[in-house]
């Protein structure tokens, strides 16, 4: 393992700081959202309208984004722009005096996350090693990952110490923002090397265009519909929360589903990255949806809190399972010119199926109960794991 960690480029450790510490500043904020809702009076209706849209602005965007970084053959000035527009959008929480100034700043964030989310995952691919990529996806994830709990653990620090002052605790999510751009910057180099769409069997192609996307093959829109089908099973993780506090989770504990995620999702994505390098990637994917199906089962069936954290548990066990892993197939499977779009098209097909996990899930919920929503995830699961097996005799994957 130790001779893995010293073939990962710097620049993948310097992303992944890059990932931590913009999760960590942007989470601490989420945690504290519902109260900044609740303290400004707004309504559950606009709640859902502004996140709706703030993530739908999100999920359409990185397509533009990772076509647009193949067309430039420039991926770093987009991961700049991105991450500098959810930087900025960091003291507008604390200075919010109204519902405008809260969907002015998630509107401009979840567009940064969408302009850099298709480069940042292109780039990985292009200064990584083929022989070592799937460490390189884990360790990024893993990071990422531990920015999603240590964001929580912080915002709950603080508004300890800070007698429940919202407003001084939000700019403190500042400042872990300002090191994301420092990595981002100083320690991110992009290869000289990358090839653009523009050169690569045409003159004067606009971005995202037919003939790109006709050059996406077979194996790539197989790892598509399996991921877009796998994550109709993956629902918000705010339903774990709910499910949590339905079965006695105290309201002021509710944090501790998220930490618990987080904490297992990056203790295991880079050992699995690692795996991932010495054999081969599907069947650990199929692992994944296995841990889904168990995790949605154990969740459905659960009779107190304390089994629903133990399936919340196994949820991030499977997260750390499939994400850098299904990152790492769409990085096999694109051609080195149009990762970009590749990874574009990816996470809109996956944005658009966690939309509509999520209505559903919310819907089974309210007319049957918490149970069928669980059930019905796992599904969802076994429906992709059933597709992920016959892809293993696909003539695509030759």
């Amino acid at each position: 393992m130790t001779e893995k960690v010293t073939k990962i480029p710097t620049g993948i450790w310097a992303l992944g700081f890059v990932s931590m510490f913009m999760d960590i500043s942007s989470e601490l904020v989420h945690a504290l959202l519902p109260a900044l809702y609740l303290s400004l009076g707004v309504s559950m209706a606009m709640v859902g309208i502004i996140e709706g849209i703030a993530e739908a602005t999100a999920a359409i965007t990185k397509v533009f984004s990772g076509a647009i970084s193949d067309w430039l053959g420039k991926r770093k000035l987009l991961a700049v722009i991105g991450y500098g527009l959810a930087a900025l959008t960091k003291p507008l929480f604390p200075l919010a005096d109204s519902v405008a100034v809260i969907f002015t700043a998630r509107f401009i964030d979840r567009i940064g996350k969408g302009i850099r989310g298709a480069p940042r995952d292109a780039l990985i691919a292009d200064i990584t090693p083929a022989e070592v990529r799937g460490a390189a996806y884990g360790l990024r994830q893993s990071l990422d990952a531990a920015g999603g709990f240590l964001g929580p653990i912080l915002a709950i620090t603080l508004m300890y110490l800070l007698s429940d002052n919202i407003t001084l605790t939000l700019w403190y999510a500042v400042i872990p923002a300002a090191l994301c751009m420092g990595f981002l910057i100083f320690g991110v180099k992009e290869p000289e090397n990358i090839t653009s769409s523009r050169t690569k069997g045409k003159k004067n192609g606009l971005p995202l265009n037919r003939a790109d996307i006709a050059q996406l093959n077979g194996r790539y829109w197989l790892v598509v519909m399996i991921g877009a089908l796998f994550s109709l099973a993956r629902f918000s993780v705010a339903f774990l929360a709910l499910r949590a506090m339905e079965l006695g989770l105290p309201i002021g504990l509710s944090p501790l589903v998220l930490i618990l995620m987080g904490i297992v999702f990056s203790l295991s994505s880079y050992p699995v990255g690692v795996l991932a390098d010495q054999m081969d990637r599907r069947k650990l994917l199929a692992l994944g949806f296995v841990a889904l199906i168990i995790a949605d089962l154990m969740l459905a069936n659960a009779s107190s809190y304390g089994l629903a954290l133990a399936g919340v548990a196994v949820w991030g066990i499977h997260l750390g399972l499939t994400q850098g892993l299904l990152s790492t197939l769409v990085a096999d499977c694109a051609p080195d010119h149009l990762r970009g779009t590749a990874f574009g098209i990816f996470n809109l097909a996956n944005g658009i199926a966690l939309l509509i996990a999520s209505l559903v899930a919310g819907s089974l919920w309210q007319l049957i109960g918490a149970s069928m929503t669980f059930f019905t995830g796992a599904a969802f699961a076994a429906t992709a794991l059933i597709l992920l097996l016959v892809s293993f005799r696909s003539r695509h994957w030759a």
